[in-house]
Parts: structure tokens; C-alpha cells; sequence
């Protein structure tokens, strides 16, 4: 089992400054899962709890050069790490990086022996590699998942990936931002429609008020709404989902989506959040990217 690479610059600034900071907020603890094609940071996709499970995936392109892997399990390595030591070594890379004439910074599975232990243990260990010297950095890992963990994670991921046959865009992710910290001091408990016509609704309600917030003429991907508007009993859905979870999942705003999708899954069962990034300096799709979060639905509200 072996995986080696060097992370790019334009890698290094999406995980330091972007994506892990936002993962962190969403837990200590992450899976990775590499594979010949993708790398993937994971939460939550093998725990049988009611907590929020994301999803961000990366080409092998957008994070390394020179990328080598290879494993038993058809080049597929998955473990374990703490987010909080990951971002601490990528911060400490980039400062070595960027003080020095340390250039190039090697990512790599080895085993070594740690302090007070006759045992090895797995690190995940970034270089920084000079002309006459290297930085180590070593983050500790989890024993690398079996064949069968590996597997479940697969099929967990396959099944995460499913997304609803309707999501509406909201572009403006600070403006939503803002409507949820108002409705927060209100209620645990958010009422999410999502309508085939481009309408987003949330509703916070106690016995004496009740807040909402309409956002209407978003961009709709997937099945929309027929007759130009009021269509019957499938053309729109709500769901209720912890105020907790929706909250956390808007932190993903660390990782400077352009916009954000939601959509609620088949039998009403989750709300998806798919958050979309744009090439940068045009309006392009990177396809090269991708992150997303599903919720777990308290109740599942009346379809309007």
C-alpha cells in the first residue's frame, strides 16, 4: 500500500485556505479516500448517527503532479485523520514554503515509529523539499480501512451521491447567511421548501411568530415545474431539518463556493446542499471540484 504526490500550489492554497478550514466546522474527524482518479474528504458516510454527511471530491489534478498510488484494493487507500492536525501541517507547509527556498512539497503514507512506542503507527508525512534541506511534517492517521471498510465506504458514497431530481441555486450565500442567524434565535427546527418553479422557502415558527424567508426566480437544474407555475401536488416539497445542521452547512461558505444548490431527496427523506464553484476569471462549472452535504430530516412536511 503506497501513495505519494506532490501537492501544487494552487492544492495547497484549496486545502489550507478553503476546503479544510470549512470540513473542520463540520467535525473533528474525516475520512479520506484515495483513489487512481479522486481524492475524498468524507464525514460521516460509515457512522450510523443523525448527523449531517458531506461530500468533497477532487481530481487528482486540482490537488497533485506526479501522483503516484497503489494498493491491493484496486489503488484504493482509505483512512482516518483529525482535521484540526491536517490544517496545522498545511499552515506549516505553506509558511516554509513561502519563507524559503523549500519549493516543492511531497505528500506520502509511511510508517514510523512514534515517540515512547515500540509499535510503528501510519502518518501521513508532507515534506518540504529544498536544495540541500527537507521540513517534515507528520500527521498521524488511522490504521488504513479493510477490504470490506473500504467497500461499505464505496457503496455509502455511491449512495451520498444521489442527488434530488430538482435543485434550485441561490447565489447570494451571505444574504442566506443572514436569514439564518435571525431565525435561529427562534426555533432548533427549520421548515425547507423547495419548489420545481425556482423557489426556495424557510420558515421558523414558535407559538407567538413566526419568520420566513421567500426566495423566488433562483435557477432550477433537474425537473421543473410544468405549466409555467401552480402545478399540482409534486411540484414543490418541505422538510424539517435541525436549525443546527442548516447552520453548520452554510460554513461551507470557508470554502468560497460561487453558489448553492438545495434540493430535498426521493420520499422527502433529506435535504442535499450542493455547493458549485466556477472556474476562476469566468462562469464556468469546475468540474474538477465538487462538495456536498445531506441532511437528515426531522419530519417530513406536507408537499404543497
Amino acid at each position: 500500500m503506497k501513495f505519494k504526490a506532490f501537492l501544487t500550489e494552487s492544492g495547497l492554497n484549496l486545502l489550507e485556505k478553503r476546503f479544510v478550514p470549512a470540513l473542520e466546522k463540520m467535525g473533528k474527524i474525516c475520512h479520506v479516500y484515495l483513489t487512481r482518479d479522486h481524492a475524498f474528504f468524507l464525514h460521516n458516510l460509515l457512522l450510523s448517527s443523525d448527523g449531517v454527511q458531506c461530500v468533497a471530491q477532487f481530481r487528482n489534478q486540482a490537488l497533485f503532479s506526479d501522483h503516484r498510488i497503489s494498493s491491493q484494493l484496486d489503488d484504493r487507500i482509505a483512512f482516518s485523520l483529525d482535521l484540526s492536525l491536517l490544517l496545522r501541517a498545511l499552515r506549516s507547509s505553506a509558511s516554509t514554503i513561502s519563507s524559503s527556498s523549500h519549493d516543492r512539497l511531497l505528500i506520502k503514507l509511511v510508517k514510523k515509529l512514534p515517540p515512547n512506542s515500540t509499535q510503528p503507527a501510519p502518518f501521513l508525512t508532507f515534506e518540504t523539499k529544498g536544495n540541500t534541506s527537507a521540513v517534515l511534517h507528520d500527521v498521524p492517521i488511522s490504521k488504513p480501512l479493510s477490504t470490506a471498510q473500504v467497500m461499505e465506504l464505496q457503496n455509502c458514497l455511491d449512495d451520498a451521491q444521489d442527488l434530488p431530481r430538482t435543485l434550485v441555486g441561490v447565489d447570494d450565500l451571505g444574504r442566506l447567511q443572514s436569514f439564518i442567524e435571525r431565525m435561529k434565535q427562534l426555533g432548533d427546527v427549520v421548515e425547507v421548501m423547495v419548489s420545481k418553479f425556482g423557489e426556495l422557502h424557510l420558515k421558523v415558527s414558535t407559538s407567538l411568530v413566526t419568520l420566513g424567508a421567500e426566495l423566488k426566480q433562483l435557477v432550477v437544474v433537474g425537473e421543473r415545474g410544468r405549466n409555467g407555475g401552480g402545478g399540482g401536488d409534486d411540484e414543490a416539497v418541505a422538510v424539517q431539518v435541525s436549525m443546527k445542521h442548516f447552520a453548520k452547512c452554510l460554513q461551507f461558505h470557508l470554502a468560497k463556493p460561487d453558489s448553492a444548490f438545495y434540493g430535498v431527496g426521493s420520499h422527502g427523506g433529506s435535504l442535499t446542499l450542493v455547493f458549485r464553484f466556477f472556474v476562476p476569471g469566468t462562469r464556468q462549472t469546475d468540474k474538477s471540484i465538487s462538495l456536498h452535504c445531506r441532511l437528515p430530516v426531522l419530519d417530513t412536511g406536507a408537499t404543497a
